[in-house]
């Protein structure tokens, strides 16, 4: 199972992310932020507390699945 292990916030709405196979990826976020559960993470001050447990999630319920950061990251 595909998990993200460390996550390190890079500007914007781009984060580092570690996963559980060793690898790091690069993923933007802006492409999430027009749908509903993400509008509020348009304010960076929301959008830079997130948590992690396996995948990064947010206060409001938002949450991503690890194997959308993966696929749609860039290698680091």
């Amino acid at each position: 199972m595909l998990r993200v292990t460390d996550v390190e916030y890079k500007g914007g709405y781009i984060l580092l992310c570690t996963f559980n196979t060793g690898e790091k990826k690069i993923v933007d976020l802006t492409p999430l932020l027009r749908y509903p559960a993400f509008e509020e993470l348009k304010d960076e001050k929301q959008f830079i507390q997130f948590g992690l447990d396996g995948t990064i999630f947010w206060a409001n319920g938002a949450d991503i699945a690890p194997e959308y950061l993966y696929e749609n990251g860039s290698a680091a």
